[in-house]
C-alpha cells in the first residue's frame, strides 16, 4: 500500500496543487484514464470545502489530504480541523447568514456524490473527512 500524504496552507490558491497531485498519483495508481477529470474535479470541491471551512473558523491548522493505492483501488482522504457540531449561539465568521452557509457546504458535498460513487464523510467535534475510493485496473504486462 502505497500512500501519499499533503498538507497545505487553507489558502484557495492551494487547492489546484492538490488537484494536479491527486491526478498525477491517481494516474500512477491505475485509475482510469477517463475517470481523472471526476477525480480532479472531486479533489477540487472536497479541498475547497475545507479551505472555506477552516477561513469561516479562523482555523491557521492546514488542510490534510492522504492519497492511498491499495491492490484494487485508489483512495483520497480530505481532512479539516473545523467544528461540525451545531454551536447554539454563535454566529459564522464568514457568512452574515448560516444558513446559506449549510446550503453551499451541502451543495459542495452533492457536487462530490455526483462525481463519486464510492464516498465517504464523516465530521465532528474535532473535523471533518470525506473520502473518495476508485477502481484502479492492474498495469497491462509488457511483452518480453
Amino acid at each position: 500500500m502505497a500512500t501519499v500524504e499533503l498538507r497545505f496552507s487553507a489558502l484557495p490558491e492551494h487547492v489546484r496543487t492538490a488537484r494536479l497531485v491527486a491526478a498525477a498519483v491517481a494516474r500512477r495508481a491505475g485509475v482510469d484514464e477517463a475517470v481523472l477529470d471526476e477525480v480532479r474535479l472531486a479533489v477540487g470541491e472536497a479541498c475547497s470545502r475545507a479551505v472555506g471551512l477552516h477561513q469561516s473558523a479562523g482555523i491557521t491548522a492546514p488542510v490534510q489530504v492522504v492519497l492511498t493505492e491499495e491492490e484494487k483501488q485508489f483512495s483520497i482522504e480530505v481532512g479539516d480541523e473545523a467544528r461540525h457540531a451545531p454551536r447554539a449561539g454563535t454566529a459564522s465568521a464568514m457568512a452574515e447568514d448560516p444558513d446559506l452557509e449549510a446550503e453551499e457546504d451541502e451543495m459542495g458535498l452533492a457536487v462530490i456524490s455526483g462525481l463519486v460513487d464510492d464516498v465517504e464523510v464523516t465530521a465532528g467535534a474535532d473535523g471533518g473527512r470525506i473520502r473518495m475510493t476508485w477502481p484502479t485496473t492492474p498495469p497491462a504486462a509488457v511483452p518480453v
